[in-house]
């Protein structure tokens, strides 16, 4: 008898558990909260987001920020201007802290070339400028602690 593995049992033997958040207007020149990272460390195998209302036109670098609750935050990529991004833009990181966000236009993005370990706390986008637009979030993550889950912030 043949056993068929549907897409999201081979998503989850790939890249762990997935977790959606809704579109939601970037922050204001300052940081939001994307996703709360609770009861242990995590190894982020990707995330995504993917711009569902254009990006205003005017410079408006961002990147993505672990901020733990105990400890100092860190820069999981380096900054992108987002200015003017189309619909269906996607964004993405390598997992190497020194290269910047990728974004790319609506035909594709990147996935991290390797895991990174979050504490507890909060996985941030972090706008220098307020701009008009929204983008939904994707990401799949492994515990690494037993009791260790993520929840869309």
């Amino acid at each position: 008898m043949s056993v068929l593995i549907q897409g999201s049992q081979l998503r989850m033997i790939g890249l762990g558990t997935k977790v959606d958040r809704a579109t939601a207007a970037l922050p204001q020149t300052t940081t939001g909260n994307l996703f709360t990272v609770t009861g242990g460390r995590i190894l982020l195998t990707s995330i995504v987001g993917e711009v569902t209302t254009v990006i205003q036109t005017q410079a408006n670098n961002t990147k993505l920020v672990s901020t733990p609750t105990t400890g100092t935050a860190v820069d999981i990529c380096a900054v992108l201007d987002i200015s003017a991004d189309e619909v269906g833009c996607l964004y993405g990181i390598t997992g190497i802290f020194s290269d910047a966000l990728v974004g790319s236009n609506a035909g594709a993005t990147t996935v991290q070339q390797r895991a990174t370990v979050i504490p507890v706390g909060n996985i941030k986008l972090s706008c220098a400028a307020s701009n008009t637009g929204s983008v939904k979030w994707s990401m799949t993550y492994i515990p690494l602690d037993d009791g260790a889950s993520v929840a869309a912030a």
